[in-house]
């Protein structure tokens, strides 16, 4: 019978010095070329999350952006996920003033119009890393999009994922926000092959809020969940673990949240508290919110383990559920 004590025995987890970083409908699939790392899919595979500083200097944040991969990759970490929106201030007016063009499958990205493009395509293939790029704005068409690109070992897009879900909220006392101001919504899901023999999806933020989504990423195989994202002071400390611990739970896989650090300097404060819980439920790694890297080895067996010893994939009742679009209102 599985047991959290069993779990803990297998886990390792690891935060290293922030000194590490200076203060500057249909579902897409996509298959991984094989890593640089390794031949053989492996059931484990080691997780680095850079929760970095973002300031007003886009350049500088490209820079620090780049050295947190390195930093990542120097620690052993094969798949990378930077926070969301990196390369610039979480602000409805920021938005369109640090979005980017990319291009399909990024071929021939201009680096004049594209900084931060280019230097994912660089880094991933420098460290022969799976890139999550966190997310920055992207433009597209007169629109502006909250924009996640996966870069394989080899420096080509795996994948792109647009937030699906924008962050539009009124908590009176506490905080107001309407990314729906500048930014419009994707409209697709987004799920990642692995070399590891195992399929990551993808979500952005605001998306770990809606367990539908999760859901139908876990039906199309995801062992792996992974939300850049930018909780703030107030829904921080209450819903930030949370969510991770009832998505992980819900669909018995790994979550990640990768949050940007908490700059005092600028108007949005983010929570930080980069995350990753198991499919247990249990927090395995977490950090405060000053800049981090953080490490988790990721064993899938613990995926296989749980879906076993506590069968729910099996024993819903679909003769009794109602899809939700379906309710009356």
């Amino acid at each position: 019978m599985l047991s959290a004590r069993s779990l803990h025995d297998t886990r390792m987890a690891l935060t290293l010095p922030i000194d590490l970083f200076s203060p500057l409908p249909a579902l897409p699939r996509t298959s991984m070329a094989a890593s640089t790392r390794s031949d053989a899919p492996s059931p484990k595979v080691k997780l680095g999350l850079c929760q970095i500083l973002v300031g007003e200097d886009k350049a500088e944040n490209i820079e620090r952006a780049r050295r947190a991969v390195e930093a990542a990759a120097r620690a052993g970490a094969q798949i990378v996920c930077l926070p969301e929106c990196w390369n610039g201030p979480y602000a409805t007016a920021s938005f369109p003033l640090f979005a980017e063009p990319i291009p399909p499958e990024a071929e021939g990205v201009d680096k004049a119009r594209s900084p931060s493009l280019a230097m994912l395509l660089e880094v991933a293939r420098d460290c022969g890393v799976l890139l999550v790029g966190g997310s920055i704005p992207e433009a597209s068409g007169g629109k502006f999009y909250n924009t996640c690109v996966v870069v394989r070992p080899d420096g080509r897009v795996a994948a792109l994922h647009r937030k699906v879900h924008l962050f539009d909220i009124h908590v009176p006392g506490g905080i107001s926000f309407r990314e729906s101001d500048t930014l419009s919504a994707g409209d697709s899901l987004t799920l990642v092959d692995t070399s590891w023999g195992f399929s990551l999806g993808l979500g952005i933020c605001y998306d770990i809020r809606f367990p539908e989504m999760a859901m139908v990423l876990r039906a199309r195989g995801a062992k792996l969940l992974l939300f850049p994202g930018a909780f703030n002071l107030t829904t921080g400390p209450a819903h930030w673990e949370l969510l991770q611990r009832a998505r992980a739970v819900d669909n018995q896989l790994f979550v990640a949240a990768v949050s940007p650090a908490r700059n005092p300097a600028a108007s949005y404060q983010a929570w930080g508290h980069t995350t990753v819980v198991n499919p247990w439920g249990e927090v395995i790694a977490t950090t405060g919110h000053e800049p981090a890297l953080l490490l988790a080895d990721l064993d899938m067996e613990l995926v296989e383990t749980t879906r076993r010893n506590i069968p729910t994939a099996q024993q819903k009742r679909f003769d009794l559920y109602t899809p939700c679009s379906q309710v009356p209102k």
